[in-house]
Order: structure tokens, then sequence, then C-alpha cells
């Protein structure tokens, strides 16, 4: 696959993962609207998103075949810590576009751009330490 073909899936796919995250925290603060609602909803679109992306990455993108559970295991939990950074990235914007502009199409603006920077740097990330060959000798 060329550079350009995984450029445009990559993108195409964190769109989606911003949209199924985006979604999951319209819902939740639909249904639970009281103390922490925000941070709950961020939680939820996080874990929905993050699902998302990974299942997308994993087949679409690196291709990437696990050897056992424990290798599936493996890559999700370094594909999740690579996303600490990012996903710190991404909250930050949000709160901070919310908290600057105080209407929620603005945190949801803040939400879509930190998404973005963050998936950008994910892809690096995830390329040199998460979907690498392993060493089955």
């Amino acid at each position: 696959m060329s550079s350009l073909e995984i450029a445009i899936r990559y993108t195409a796919f964190a769109a989606v993962a911003t949209l199924i995250n985006l979604i999951t925290q319209q819902l939740s603060l639909a249904v639970y609207q009281a103390s922490f609602s925000l941070m709950i909803a961020m939680l939820a679109g996080t874990a929905t998103g993050l699902i998302t992306k990974y299942i997308l990455d994993k087949l679409y993108i690196f291709n990437h075949v696990s050897a056992s559970a424990n290798d599936t295991i493996k890559n999700f939990t370094g594909y999740t810590l690579t996303g600490v950074f990012t996903t710190a990235l991404f909250w930050l914007s949000e709160l901070g576009f919310e908290a600057f502009f105080g209407t929620d199409g603005a945190r949801i603006t803040g939400a879509a751009l930190g998404l973005a920077a963050g998936y950008g740097i994910k892809y690096q990330l995830d390329k040199r330490f998460v979907f690498t060959p392993r060493d089955t000798s």
C-alpha cells in the first residue's frame, strides 16, 4: 500500500473514530446530566473511539495478524499506552475550547482539532512501537 493510500485510509478511520467518540459523548450527556457528566462523557467517547480505531488500524492500516490472544492483549495495551499522550492533547483541547468560548460548538470543535492532532502523532508511535513484527524464535 502506498503512503498516500495509508494517509487516506488513516484519515478516514480517524474521522470515523472521531465521529463515534463525539456521538458517544453527546449520547452520554443526553442520558446523564449531573456531577462530572462531561468527564464521564469524555471517558465513554474515548473508550468507543479507541476500540473502533484499534480495530480499523490493526486490520486495514498495519495489516497486523495476532499470533495469539496474548499478542492481541500486548498490541491493544501498547496501542492504548501510545494513546495516553494523544488523549491528553485531545482532552486539553476540548476543555480549553469550552473554557475559553463557553459553548458546546466550541467544545466539539476543540475536541475534533485535538483528536486530529493526536491521531497524526499516534500513527507514528503505533508504526514504531505497537504494530511491529514480533520475534517468534
